[in-house]
């Protein structure tokens, strides 16, 4: 887990750099980066203000910056595996030894990261009569951020569950308890078809940016992207594409790193809805999304059918695709949130505009999006099996 963990601040750092979080005062740089880290593992980051006496503050923050999350994912699970990559079949006892090990490890790094992850500075005001008035109060503003240790400490864990049980299941060489070996040829196809097209979507989102770096400069700016948020626009993109619905909004100044369409469908008075219809309605190229969505997704019902033992009937592979898309839907749902707001009253009135207040909203239409999975899961899943049909298989046997 020390690689991971390294691996993670590395990308977190590089990524805010790029981002301009060098710039932040009073060395708050650092304790950004660990914040990040933590946030990206599931921690909680609590934000605080003070504006003194006759003033108040608010903000809140919900995001996971899902690059950062992704690398570590991918360090730890072969770190995990990388031991037990010769073994056939390994006892439940010395899998669970390896697992808490390698969590022992992870806790003491969780509970140092969280520990750095707190700071305070000024928000500028900016000159003015806003910034006269806030001096002549002494209502200044001041924001934080803190980290909860034990809530950090707990959800990092579970992470590091659900990724060491996930590498077990997506690996084909990783050895299972005797008593789990007749679920591997139903789970371990399906699971694996996924990771590779969420890793596709990243692999995609990459060579746009990319390109996007070349032809349009904002090299720093679309380096943060990457580095920090790129699969917080693939996987979207992905459920956008299956026709999923996203709820959202942009006011003040925050915005989202997206392309100007989807930036031009949230920014409005009220709650937005983000889907293909509105999408298309502002520039109808975006149809795109769906046919990328269909063909990446029968490459994968494909890989799916060669992966799996002959056996393995056409319904049963539709049946198993349409379980394991309708769970991606519903983590990339809950993963994807973005949810942040930043407010300044004084005296009691409102919360002062400008640069002092505003709110970044993002949220799915969650079962919907679950049952979209589940139904494209079963027509991909078919339609693979069928395509894979003429390749010779493992466990094949003559009439």
């Amino acid at each position: 887990m020390l690689a991971a963990s390294i691996a993670m601040l590395v990308v977190a750092a590089v990524g805010l750099w790029a981002a301009g979080a060098t710039d932040l005062p009073k060395g708050a740089y650092l304790p950004v980066v660990l914040a990040t880290v933590v946030t990206a593992v599931g921690g909680a980051v609590e934000l605080s203000g003070n504006a003194g006496e006759l003033a108040r503050t608010n903000a809140g923050l919900t995001v996971v910056p899902l690059s950062v999350t992704l690398v570590g994912a991918l360090v730890a699970a072969g770190g995990f595996l990388r031991p037990l990559r010769h073994r056939a079949v390994a006892g439940a006892a010395e899998l669970a030894g390896w697992a808490a090990r390698i969590a022992a490890l992870w806790l003491l790094a969780l509970i140092g990261l969280a520990a750095g992850a707190r700071h305070t500075f000024a928000v500028d005001v900016g000159s003015g009569t806003l910034g006269d008035l806030t001096g002549a109060l002494g209502a200044a503003p001041e924001a934080g951020f803190t980290t909860d240790v034990p809530q950090t400490a707990g959800f990092g864990l579970l992470w590091l569950a659900g990724v060491l049980l996930l590498a077990l299941l997506v690996s084909r060489g990783a050895p299972l308890p005797g008593r789990l070996l007749r679920f591997q040829a139903s789970v371990r196809p399906a699971a694996h078809a996924m990771v590779v097209l969420l890793l596709a979507y990243v692999v995609l989102a990459l060579l746009i940016a990319l390109a996007t770096m070349v032809t349009r400069g904002h090299a720093r700016e679309t380096l943060a992207v990457i580095l920090l948020g790129l699969p917080n626009l693939a996987w979207p993109a992905f459920t956008l594409g299956l026709g999923a619905t996203w709820k959202g909004r942009v006011d003040g100044p925050f915005g989202l790193p997206v392309p100007k369409v989807l930036a031009e469908v949230l920014r409005t008075p009220d709650i937005s809805t983000l889907n293909l219809r509105t999408v298309t309605a502002h520039d109808g190229r975006w149809w795109w999304l769906a046919g990328v969505a269909a063909l990446l997704l029968l490459a994968a019902a494909f890989l799916m059918a060669v992966r799996s033992p002959a056996r393995i009937r056409a319904w049963q592979h539709a049946l198993h695709l349409a379980v394991a898309l309708a769970l991606t839907m519903f983590t990339l749902c809950l993963t994807g949130r973005i949810s942040a707001h930043y407010g300044l009253s004084l005296l009691g009135i409102g919360d002062l505009g400008g640069n002092l207040s505003g709110e970044l909203l993002l949220e799915p239409v969650l079962w919907p999006a679950v049952g979209l999975g589940a139904l494209w899961g079963l027509l991909a899943g078919f339609l693979g099996a069928l395509l894979a049909r003429p390749v010779h298989r493992r466990g094949e046997v003559a009439p």
